[in-house]
């Protein structure tokens, strides 16, 4: 039969076989618009469900099923302006041939959709077997009315097409089963789908039941939580998914290659989280265990770069200058492919701030073709965060280490321990100590972390330290690690690197065209002098960037605009010239001197004064001396005295004057004995009224005898001078040594004095 323009009633989420009486609530308006048409039109309707119950409307014909029940409508029961209930007699059903849309009402196309029956044995025999799947389900489910279907089995001819349709109208209850049902037009296939569909419902009766009788079974009276924990893992049980996690933990540990021993401990922790309720707290503790024993790197090795010659390019590439650290690097590299492994002690890389010591270790990493990592070590105070925690603790992790190697994921990284100089140590233990293990070669191939418990190998690691000095590490790590000093880079060789690195580096990050900006040698000359004080290129680079978003501004207004950087114009980029007043020689000065002091952060120089008053004999020292200091400059007064007639000064001044010796800057603190001949050498002036030579330098401990004795920091010390314009420094003959540590410019172009006594000093200093 055709049905013409026949008003469409979508509904959501269910919808009635044909043959069938039943009450419908309509309350949507272009439902009710169906309906309304329908009772003007004969009583008649196409009742569809929708494919997704989710949608306020149907839209298109995407949204319905192609296939419904044609329904008339018998009466109405309610009609109030929110929703209408009718009471309708499904008929037949229908498939759609065509749809049409309105914001009011839906039309279709339909023609009755035709069912086959071969009425034969086969019919009779799925007949009778779907009546006695219906039964097995009516012992589970006391809602069937078997009532209903007991009418057609009493009957000699039988309607198997009405059964079909009484039977998935009464028992399938799912929508998208309903539907597949529906357009089944082979009444034998109809009877096999509700045969299929009560299976699996009895299936799932059977599963509730098994568990439910074995939580009974292990429930005791008034356990109340226990009970549901085990009823969860009694489902859990059931789903099979206990044994995945095992599996799981199985195959992880067989592919993570762990040494045999470890395996043995991770499968006897498998075994106690087997025995344990899946939400008991030691559970968790257990499974976190477990996954860093299988994430942790047991076997995998990336493959080294053996190509020296490509090794030193890269070193090349990414650093100028530091040959003497260049040249280490690869002897340690051509060692360690000779032998296969990582022979000798570890590297420590020692300089002030600035001079790459952090950047050279991400070159090796790269020389080498290995996976780089950084641990910062400033300010650790607890073992634990090297060792980790016990498992017994709330939340323990494993230490830097062993993390560290996880995010590795290989046996053999770069591991660069940075600033390791910054540890301290207090109640909670003392990292430095646990460190020692970590970096002996004889025994980290067996480094034990509190939390894994087990052995792991770190001797194919390639621990790299840096620090800024060695007088904070302990005696018994230091020993462990070869020092490599990076002292500074000379006005030259900061020039290259600012011309060959920093200059397109910090273009690039300010998005600046190349060409865009043109930097003389005499400026950046200008600008490490006059806006710089430094033994590194930090604050170098924080100049040229100053320039770089200068001429950015520019470039924004004017794209094609080119900044050429000179001596004369270098001020309305970097504004003021901030250490102008502490370059240049100062004038020959009585009592004034000029020496040189090694800091943390480079060599500096430090003005010493002396001034003699009226008084008792009485010596007063400020500047924020440290003890050791204060000691140097007792002892220089005491050599002068005892130098006074060869000099020609009266000894009776010294009962009737008082010393005074500042050493400018009062704020920040100072000790160590170099300033010795500093000292001897302003207070001889003071006395004598010898001025002292404003273009020389000096350094060098002194002793009651007057023996000049060796420093350290020659290095720093000397290019503090040579910033400044000094070229003649006095230092002790001890030292003469370390005079090839001296970058060769530097060295040519400074005079060094080489003195045994304070008589050598006074003759080079006293004008």
């Amino acid at each position: 039969m055709q049905y013409n323009n026949i008003p469409v009633l979508a509904m959501r989420g269910n919808f009635f076989f044909p043959n069938i009486r039943a009450k419908v609530e309509v309350a949507r308006d272009i439902s009710r618009n169906a309906v309304k048409f329908a009772l003007d039109n004969g009583g008649k309707f196409l009742m569809v469900s929708q494919i997704s119950g989710a949608k306020a409307s149907p839209k298109t014909s995407a949204d319905l099923y192609t296939v419904g029940v044609v329904a008339e409508i018998a009466s109405v029961e309610s009609a109030t302006s929110e929703a209408t209930v009718i009471v309708a007699r499904t008929l037949e059903a229908a498939n759609i041939t065509n749809l049409t849309f309105s914001d009011k009402i839906i039309f279709a196309n339909a023609e009755t959709l035709e069912y086959t029956c071969n009425n034969d044995l086969e019919t009779r025999a799925l007949f009778e077997t779907t009546l006695k799947y219906i039964g097995k389900l009516a012992e589970t489910d006391s809602s069937i009315n078997k009532l209903e279907l007991q009418s057609f089995s009493s009957n000699v001819s039988i309607d198997y097409l009405a059964f079909t349709n009484v039977v998935a109208n009464e028992i399938v209850t799912r929508l998208a089963d309903r539907q597949s049902v529906l357009e089944e037009s082979s009444v034998e296939t109809r009877m096999e789908k509700i045969c299929a569909y009560i299976e699996g419902n009895l299936e799932i009766s059977r599963a509730e039941k098994r568990i439910q009788n074995r939580v009974k079974q292990q429930v005791q009276d008034g356990q109340k939580e226990y009970y549901l924990r085990e009823q969860m893992k009694a489902i859990s049980a059931e789903l099979g998914e206990d044994a995945n996690e095992r599996q799981e933990y199985l195959d992880r540990i067989k592919q993570s290659g762990m040494p045999e021993d470890v395996a043995q401990k991770a499968n006897k922790e498998l075994s106690r989280l087997s025995k344990m309720s899946p939400t008991s707290p030691d559970a968790s503790v257990i499974r976190n265990y477990l996954d860093w024993l299988c994430d942790v790197p047991w076997t995998k090795e990336t493959t080294d770069n053996k190509n020296l010659i490509q090794a030193r390019n890269v070193l090349d590439e990414d650093h100028y200058g530091l040959e003497k650290i260049k040249d280490r690097i690869i002897e340690y590299l051509a060692v360690m492919q000779l032998t296969g492994k990582l022979n000798g002690p570890i590297l420590c890389f020692v300089g002030p701030p600035g001079v790459g010591k952090t950047s050279i270790v991400r070159s090796i990493a790269r020389a080498l073709d290995r996976k780089y990592l950084r641990v910062s070590l400033g300010g650790v105070r607890d073992e634990a965060e090297i060792r980790g925690h016990r498992r017994t603790y709330v939340g323990a992790i494993p230490g830097k280490i062993i993390y560290m190697m996880k995010q590795a994921g290989c046996i053999n990284p770069v591991l660069l321990l940075d600033e390791i100089d910054k540890m301290g140590k207090d109640n909670r233990g003392d990292p430095a100590s646990a460190m020692l293990e970590v970096l002996d070669p004889e025994q980290n191939f067996s480094f034990t972390d509190h939390f894994m418990e087990v052995p792991y190998d770190l001797s194919k690691v390639l621990f790299v330290c840096t620090a800024n000095a060695t007088d904070d590490i302990p005696e018994p790590l230091l020993d462990r690690m070869e020092v490599i000093e990076l002292s500074g880079y000379t006005e030259l060789e900061k020039i290259e690197i600012a011309n060959k690195f920093l200059l397109k580096k910090n273009m690039a990050l300010h998005g600046i065209p190349d060409g865009a900006i043109e930097i003389s040698n005499e400026t950046y000359a200008k600008i490490i002098e006059r806006y710089t004080s430094e033994s590194g290129v930090r604050n170098l680079e924080r100049e040229i960037a100053t320039i770089c978003r200068k001429v950015a501004l520019k470039l924004v207004n004017d794209s094609a605009a080119k900044a050429v950087i000179t001596v004369d114009n270098l001020r309305e980029y970097l504004g003021q010239e901030k250490h102008k007043d502490e370059m240049g020689l100062i004038p020959d000065t009585v009592g004034s001197a000029r020496g040189l002091a090694w800091t943390r952060v480079g060599g500096v120089t430090l003005n010493v004064d002396a001034t003699l008053f009226q008084g008792k004999g009485e010596v007063q020292l400020t500047g924020n001396l440290g003890d050791v200091m204060k000691e140097s400059a007792r002892t220089a007064i005491s050599l002068v005295k005892s130098l006074a007639d060869e000099y020609g000064i009266d000894k009776t001044r010294f009962e009737k004057t008082d010393i005074h010796i500042h050493v400018p800057e009062g704020a920040v603190p100072k000790d160590g004995p170099s300033a010795g001949v500093t000292m001897a050498t302003v207070i001889m002036s003071a006395f004598s009224g010898r001025p002292v030579s404003g273009k020389v330098a000096m350094t060098g401990e002194i002793t009651l005898r007057g023996k000049v004795l060796a420093i350290g920091g020659l290095r720093e010390k000397t290019l503090a001078a040579y910033r400044v314009g000094i070229r003649k420094v006095i230092i002790p003959k001890d030292n003469e040594k370390d005079l090839d540590e001296i970058p060769k410019e530097v060295r040519d172009s400074m005079e060094f004095v080489l003195a045994e006594s304070i008589a050598d000093v006074y003759n080079h200093a006293l004008v």
